[in-house]
């Protein structure tokens, strides 16, 4: 993720942004163009022309009208949503205010989501594309009056999402009850993809054994592979070969919990690119702390190169989180096997063989 800014007035913009802060002027997020675009209402009824894409005139997504969206859609476009809310498959019942402002919530970390995927290239068919397995979400309430309790996962292009993961509460007792450092709506929606996309360029992009030699053999029993990692956990020495507990349950987790931290790694590099924030401890002589991102995480093939700029990276914001008396941002350990596996998310996404 990266910061923009005002093209009317120069202030610096977030993602979520629909109005300038500065000169009051609206804003809409371009997604083939990667720009919060300031825009200017044309004489044609909810039509715009964006200040960083002029050639063509724009409308928002209709979720726009429910606060749940800040994308725009080519003016003639037969889409009546974005790349992202056309995703869409089930919304929760937001007639009140307590479900309506969960969704929102789950939209914010959805769009986020699709940034990145979009800012890799991914493939991105929707139902409409691919009525069988194209990528869909379905965001469900419990419903505890018929004993429904929504499962958080994904099914053949279908990421069910429980709706109670956005109550901050809810996901804080969760996150203690299943001893996770982390749990987030942004971590689900990274971790669930994985599992979309082990579909899509794993399994159907011909790079099965390659992953296999890596993660493990998935063709393992999933269910009593789960069962057995909830009755016995993690070995011991799991942090040697995995990156969170989680992913020692069976290969299908292991590259789904990856993928997802190599999200979570290039999207905050380049948050800090856009920063310019640089690492460069006094108490570190020998510049073995220090960091500059001074390339773009999500169009590197070196995954040497994104752990340079990144552990020393996570030294310095875990140090500050501390220093605020809250958990670090990012307590997770990468090993050597885990960048292995790294890499080779790497090269799927950039359509490269693993290096030897």
């Amino acid at each position: 993720m990266r910061l923009f800014k005002c093209q009317d007035c120069g202030q610096v913009l977030h993602f979520e942004n629909t109005a300038c802060v500065q000169c009051g002027g609206v804003l809409g997020y371009l997604p083939e163009a990667n720009a919060l675009s300031a825009l200017d209402l044309t004489d044609q009824q909810g039509e715009y022309i964006a200040k960083a894409e002029p050639s063509r005139n724009y409308r928002f997504c209709d979720n726009v009208g429910l606060d749940a969206c800040n994308w725009l859609v080519p003016a003639g476009a037969e889409e009546r949503y974005c790349l992202a809310c056309r995703h869409n498959r089930t919304i929760p019942d937001i007639s009140g205010p307590l479900n309506k402002g969960r969704w929102q919530k789950i939209e914010v970390a959805k769009r986020r989501s699709f940034y990145s995927f979009i800012r890799l290239g991914l493939p991105l068919a929707n139902r409409g594309d691919d009525p069988v397995a194209g990528l869909a979400f379905d965001f469900l309430a419990d419903a505890p009056e018929v004993g429904q309790q929504v499962m958080t996962g994904h099914d053949n292009g279908l990421i069910t999402l429980a709706l109670i993961e956005a109550d901050d509460a809810e996901r804080v007792k969760r996150r203690s009850a299943m001893g996770e450092p982390y749990r987030t709506l942004l971590g689900h929606f990274r971790h669930e993809s994985g599992h979309y996309f082990w579909d899509r360029l794993v399994r159907d992009g011909g790079r099965l054994e390659e992953c296999r030699a890596i993660f493990g053999d998935d063709s393992l029993d999933y269910g009593e592979a789960l069962q057995r990692h909830y009755n016995e956990g993690p070995p011991a020495d799991w942090q040697e070969s995995f990156v969170t507990t989680y992913a020692t349950a069976h290969p299908w987790e292991d590259f789904a919990e990856s993928w997802a931290h190599y999200l979570h790694i290039v999207d905050t590099l380049e948050m800090a690119r856009s920063l310019g924030l640089e690492i460069a401890p006094r108490a570190d002589q020998t510049g073995g702390l220090s960091t500059e991102v001074d390339f773009d995480p999500y169009r590197s093939t070196d995954i040497g190169a994104v752990m340079d700029a990144w552990v020393p990276l996570t030294v310095a914001v875990n140090s500050l989180n501390r220093s605020m008396g809250i958990p670090d941002l990012y307590p997770f350990v990468i090993s050597k096997p885990v960048e292995a596996k790294l890499a080779f998310i790497q090269s799927l996404t950039h359509g490269q063989l693993p290096r030897p």
